[in-house]
């Protein structure tokens, strides 16, 4: 079992970014972990049967810059076929590492380890249950469990051993099983032990070629259990490479924001050997993704060399609990983070700008409306705005600015830098800037109207943010915070990337009270990316959320379709999660966090989910998202839209 102090290390230095050290692990020639580079990996949706298409895919793939290639199989017959789809590959000219996906089938396994370059298996349905059956077990009938398993996994290890090939131990945190359930509940610490048996198993037998992962499509939960994995490994004396993702991501920006978040929050501490961006469209498509991630962990210039004590991090790495913080206005305390937008850069500010940031204005009725997505607050710096904004948007301007133009009227507040706030009154809501120029005496010059905004022209912005919270936690400060963060490219993409895994790194330890993004990107995109970055991080909810798998061999509908069709039936119902899964295989487990669940189970049928439990069975396909919209408003979970 694990034993894991709060304040054991997860990493080499959270506050000074330092590859976590793992042993180096031989796919078929690729070294994965030490000192190589990260790798990037993605998984064909044709049918494994399916030689020539499951051929001309991996090419697309590997074309595409990927490093390794798995395909699923689910039972004898595909994992035979490897072999088939291995030697055309090879015919082509390729020689890029297949691996194969293992669920409930050993003999499959067996089959595939000698063929291919790595297996992946799920302790969750290997060789254990999965029916969401709690079972009390006593000590004694849990270790015979574990024997039993160790009878049926040790061949799939011999094998290996004899064979060359890898093996990926990989725990979901969806599948699970009956018995870790029973024990550990839907827990990281849970899916850290689950992993922890196989690898016992392993060492038991003298086998280390392993790579693991903790995917979860809670990009908190998946964070915790791979430091907690992490952890463990650490007092064990061996470490392992790590390969990353988070489940079910989506599709869509949502799906990048969402990676971003989890996958970046590992690799801002150097926690991280191979990715995967799991999206719900062509497997190729995921790989420039991944590539933008991963690159941007390579910039290593312009960091701060922090020095403080590491003990004073104000959070645990292993569970989320965010930081208290006293209340100015409607920041801090128990308000959900606020989104602040930027118009400072603007030539002028017209009624049109604030379209952008969730917000309508009626010519027939005179007045203002707000989306869901509708920013909070909105920094114009030196502008003047010749309209009436609205009534429930906060103005932040710079000092100067307010004092002429804005002190009198409601809901407008100064910016003021922190080395200058003594020219400011104490009674009034204020935004202190604290920046790389700011000295320690700030700390001290405390009033109970201030919101601090945090801001570097360091890369390492996340360990810069923790050592500037670490400071204000020495000085009993515990005034909310704003996080300040962006990007200077001009790739839409890599800005989603950049500012997502930083904020989202943050958000995850319950670091911060709002976000702030700046940049070049549009205006309408730096809106959604901050409230899809709250949403990845489950901080504030602002719409509906899907838990759509990437699709693989195994689906039984077009995922993409299906999603989409959904999405415009459901989007409307903020708050939401609908699992949308290909088969039975991880449905059930992987969509174990969503409220409505559409699963694959056979050609042209799908069952219908309310969480866990099983509504309608062998729906007809062309029938089956009106019946889930039935189901929604049955359970009085549906509004109509507006």
């Amino acid at each position: 079992m694990i034993h894991i102090d709060p304040k054991d290390p997860y990493c080499v230095d959270p506050l000074n970014r330092k590859r976590f050290p793992t042993i180096e692990v031989n796919v078929g020639g690729l070294l994965i972990g030490g000192d190589q580079p990260i790798r990037l990996q993605s998984m064909t949706t044709v049918d494994t049967m399916d030689t020539l298409g499951s051929v001309e895919q991996s090419i697309r793939m590997i074309d595409a810059g990927c490093e390794l290639v798995r395909l699923t199989a689910p039972s004898k017959k595909e994992a035979e076929n490897l072999e088939n789809i291995k030697k055309e590959l090879l015919l082509r000219g390729y020689d890029t590492p297949l691996v194969a996906d293992i669920h409930f089938t050993p003999n499959a396994a067996e089959i595939a380890a000698k063929i291919v370059e790595k297996v992946r298996v799920n302790p969750g349905n290997y060789a254990d249950k999965k029916k969401f059956e709690e079972i009390d077990y006593t000590d004694e009938s849990y270790q015979a469990e574990i024997i039993r398993i160790e009878e049926k996994f040790t061949p799939l290890i011999t094998l290996c051993k004899e064979h060359g090939t890898a093996m990926r131990i990989g725990t979901n945190h969806g599948s699970l099983s009956d018995r870790i359930l029973s024990r550990y509940g839907d827990t990281p610490e849970g899916m850290v032990e689950s992993a922890m048996e196989f690898i016992r198993i392993c060492e038991k037998n003298a086998f280390y070629n392993l790579v693991i992962s903790m995917k979860a499509s809670n990009a908190l939960v998946m964070v915790q259990a791979y430091r907690l994995l992490a952890a463990t490994m650490l007092k064990n004396g061996r470490s392992y490479p790590l390969h990353l993702g988070v489940t079910e991501a989506g599709d869509g920006e949502d799906g990048r924001i969402k990676s971003a978040v989890g996958i970046g929050a590992l690799l801002e501490d150097g926690l991280g050997d191979t990715i995967r961006v799991s999206l719900t469209e062509e497997p190729e498509k995921e790989i420039p993704v991944a590539a933008k991630l991963a690159q941007k962990f390579e910039n290593l210039s312009n960091l701060k060399k922090i020095d403080v004590n590491k003990s004073l991090l104000p959070y645990s790495p292993f569970s989320y609990e965010r930081r208290l913080t006293a209340q100015v206005g409607n920041v801090g305390s128990k308000n959900v983070p606020v989104v602040v937008a930027d118009l400072s850069d603007k030539q002028e500010i017209k009624p049109s700008n604030f379209y952008s940031l969730g917000y309508n204005y009626s010519i027939e009725l005179d007045k203002w409306t707000l989306q869901e997505q509708a920013a909070d607050y909105v920094f114009i710096g030196d502008h003047l705005i010749n309209f009436e904004k609205p009534g429930s948007l906060g103005l932040i301007c710079n000092y100067e600015n307010w004092k002429t133009n804005y002190s009198s009227k409601p809901g407008c507040f100064p910016l003021v830098h922190s080395n200058q706030l003594n020219r400011i009154e104490s009674a009034v809501q204020t935004f202190v800037l604290i920046d790389d120029e700011s000295t320690d005496n700030v700390y001290l010059n405390l009033q109970p109207n201030y919101i601090y905004v945090l801001q570097t022209n360091y890369s390492n912005r996340v360990a810069v943010f923790r050592e500037q919270i670490i400071k204000l936690t020495q000085s009993l400060i515990n005034q909310p915070v704003i996080l300040n963060v962006g990007s200077s490219t001009t790739d839409e993409e890599q800005f989603q990337i950049n500012v997502s895994s930083e904020a989202g790194a943050l958000l995850i330890d319950g670091l911060g009270d709002g976000l702030w993004i700046c940049g070049t990107a549009p205006k309408t995109l730096i809106n959604s990316t901050a409230f899809g970055i709250l949403q990845a991080t489950r901080t504030r909810i602002s719409k509906t959320e899907y838990i759509s798998c990437p699709s693989c061999g195994r689906t039984l509908f077009d995922l993409q379709e299906t999603t989409a069709k959904i999405r415009k039936e459901t989007a409307h119902l903020k708050g939401l999660k609908i699992g949308i899964m290909g088969c039975i295989v991880n449905g059930p487990g992987e969509m174990a966090d969503a409220d409505y669940g559409y699963v694959g189970t056979g050609p042209g049928k799908i069952t219908l989910y309310k969480e866990k439990t099983v509504v309608k069975k062998n729906v007809q396909e062309d029938e089956a998202v009106r019946e889930l919209i039935n189901l929604i408003k049955e359970n009085g979970d549906w509004v109509d839209q507006k």
